[in-house]
């Protein structure tokens, strides 16, 4: 029974990281039902305290690290506030439309729209529109290193120590 628990932990941890390349995959999900397996079906002892604070802490980052990316990459490339919110009400359509390309394209084209309307400069609103294809990858390798270190510090709480 033993080896069905580590399966079922081993494959919560890889559904969570194709969270990275499909959106729609509740990542952060993915990971706690691996922990919640593995603390209540394998070793409830083995999981520290300080495991468990480090790990919602970075539970909380990685749910808002697309909105924040979305937002500052956006500003900082020369967009205008509804620049920012149109991002990420294309973030949030992006991962039910077409993933996981929506993800990637719908803030791009909905920043690329709002801007252009807003600004009358197309160049402008390329510019702004570019921050949001930035504001993807800088977050997805973000969720890719916080993942990382979230799987790391499990195996060394949870085999090591």
């Amino acid at each position: 029974m033993e080896i069905i628990w580590w399966l079922l932990v081993i494959a919560s941890f890889i559904i969570g990281f194709m969270g990275l390349v499909f959106p729609v995959v509740p990542s952060v999900l993915m990971f706690w039902i691996g922990f919640l397996v593995y603390h209540f079906a394998l070793n409830s002892e083995t999981l520290s305290w300080m495991f468990w604070i480090i790990v919602f802490v970075l539970t909380v980052l990685v749910l808002f690290s697309d909105f924040i990316a979305n937002s500052y990459f956006v500003k900082r490339y020369g967009g205008t506030k509804r620049g920012e919110y149109a991002a990420i009400v294309g973030v949030v359509i992006g991962m039910f439309l077409y993933p996981p390309f929506g993800i990637i394209f719908v803030p791009f084209v909905l920043v690329l729209i709002v801007e252009a309307i807003n600004s009358k400069d197309f160049n402008q609103a390329l510019k702004a529109s570019i921050g949001s294809l930035l504001a993807f990858v800088s977050s997805a390798v973000f969720n890719a290193v916080v993942y990382v270190l979230m799987v790391a510090w499990f195996l060394l709480d949870a085999l090591v120590f």
